[in-house]
């Protein structure tokens, strides 16, 4: 859908949205090698010789979903920026659809391992016999709060809780005190709020999408989509908000990018709405 720029007051509007465009995205990848590091920095307390393939990937379940939601985000730049209607035909039509299903099932696998951390996490079992973390020195065991996990050793058992009781964190050697296994509870459900979200997100922008690829531009069911797409970003920064006053900044920055993100596609499927009405009015 290539534009031809319009100038306006000397300057080249399309080119700036361009170079906006491609500047949230190159945003977005170093967002992405930031999750990389911490879902491997939380990997190395809960995976061990004994984790299965589906636990190697629920620890890994933010990578992957950022792996699928890039490469939704990059076909969706193609065929509502890069490719002309005529070009989406046959094969190639075929091919963004199969990558699409692909990229699905890689967020319907984020939806299960998050669904799966939120019932892990709900037993509450009580670490016996231990009143103080100096008792877990040599067990080879983590202590977790807020989503910071530490080593309990000599040197850090003093200063990571004075509770006298204290609960294990799913399956994993890792332990929390009270108010600890409750914010990782709340933090376990906000990750697939957002998930869940998004994919809501995406539906709307495809049922924009394929109604524009008919040459549909207007109408109850587009401004339904619209609308309600609009109330899940404000849902999605609600939630980044929360996570900043918990201090995870980071996020609330990658909930920000993501839905500039989105909004450079949403500035795609505008251009090609307003390509739809010249033609017709021609």
């Amino acid at each position: 859908m290539n534009q031809v720029a319009l100038n306006r007051n000397g300057l080249d509007w399309h080119k700036i949205q361009q170079i906006i465009k491609w500047a949230v995205y190159a945003l977005l990848i170093v967002n992405f090698v930031f999750y990389i590091f911490e879902d491997a920095r939380r990997a190395s307390f809960t995976l061990h010789a004994g984790s299965t393939f589906m636990d190697w990937t629920s620890a890994f379940a933010t990578t992957i979903d950022e792996s699928a939601w890039f490469v939704l985000l990059a076909m969706l730049e193609m065929e509502t920026y890069v490719l002309d209607d005529e070009d989406l035909t046959g094969w190639v039509a075929t091919t963004l659809h199969s990558i699409r299903l692909f990229c699905g099932a890689l967020l319907a696998h984020s939806v299960y391992a998050f669904l799966v951390i939120i019932v892990v996490l709900t037993p509450t079992q009580a670490v016996d016999n231990v009143h103080d973390l100096c008792q877990m020195t040599d067990d080879g065991v983590s202590y977790v709060y807020n989503l910071e996990y530490t080593t309990i050793s000599e040197q850090t058992c003093g200063q990571l809780s004075a509770d006298t009781q204290f609960y294990w964190v799913g399956e994993d050697p890792v332990v929390a005190n009270t108010a600890g296994l409750t914010l990782e509870r709340h933090l376990a459900w906000a990750d697939l709020a957002e998930v869940v979200l998004w994919i809501l997100i995406m539906l709307a922008i495809e049922i924009v999408v394929r109604l524009q690829g008919r040459g549909v531009t207007g109408g109850r069911v587009i401004a339904t989509a619209n609308s309600v797409k609009l109330l899940f970003y404000v849902m999605l920064i609600g939630l980044g908000v929360y996570w900043a006053t918990l201090s995870h900044w980071l996020y609330l920055w990658d909930e920000l990018v993501w839905i500039g993100g989105f909004a450079a596609i949403e500035m795609n499927i505008s251009e090609w709405r307003d390509e739809i009405l010249e033609r017709e009015a021609s």
